[in-house]
């Protein structure tokens, strides 16, 4: 059988299965969304967001990309954002990490990775501001973990330094940023920091409206 195949017989399988424990499974689906969480999470295959949660799909509104970057260039990130806070009211954003991460693993080399580097430009800024943190940990897996972790950090900084999220705050005092990150070894989540709605204090990115 090819590999594709597999996947479409499991899809009708699971579709037949959902089916038999509640008839109106999919007339419910397909009315509408209303998921609490935006998820910004590593592309990386190892960690979908549902299944390490055990949500049910509606619940998590998702948005995946190499290393869980929150860019303020990136339109594409900016679009889900601005749609998940604006239009669906999300209450939490998530950004969730992963130790072991091939992006941020490959930003701490000096290696040419090709249109990648790019990207990966993002991560070795925030490798170059905790440069002199990360040097202090002799243990070379242990200070890959901890820009794992830092990482998640400066990330949710990010989207607290977004307009999208402050008028949110501004107007109806959510949502509550999250980072988080994954241990694959065990299966469980991490949390690295949480930021209620407002708590954020920048003098430079902090505007007015």
């Amino acid at each position: 059988m090819k590999e594709y195949k597999r996947l479409l017989l499991n899809n009708k399988a699971w579709a037949a299965e959902k089916l038999e424990i509640n008839e109106s499974y999919f007339n419910d689906l397909a009315l509408d969304q209303k998921p609490l969480f935006l998820w910004i999470g590593c592309a990386d295959s190892r960690v979908p967001a549902e299944e390490i949660t055990q949500s049910n799909p509606g619940d998590i509104f998702v948005h995946r990309n190499v290393a869980n970057l929150v860019v303020h260039t990136d339109i594409n990130l900016l679009s889900v954002l601005q749609y998940a806070v604006e239009v669906l009211e999300v209450k939490h954003i998530v950004v969730c990490g992963h130790y072991n991460c091939g992006g941020v693993k490959a930003a701490m080399t000096n290696q040419d990775f090709g249109l990648i580097n790019k990207w990966l430009r993002n991560i070795k800024e925030v490798y170059e501001k905790h440069y002199q943190e990360l040097q202090q940990i002799a243990d070379e897996k242990q200070r890959f973990n901890k820009l794992v972790e830092i990482n998640v950090l400066e990330q949710v900084n990010n989207l607290a330094k977004t307009t999208i999220v402050q008028k949110a705050w501004n107007n109806r005092q959510y949502p509550h940023l999250h980072g988080w990150v994954f241990d694959m070894h065990v299966g469980e989540i991490k949390e690295i920091v949480n930021i209620n709605a407002g708590e954020y204090e920048n003098p430079i990115f902090s505007y007015k409206f």
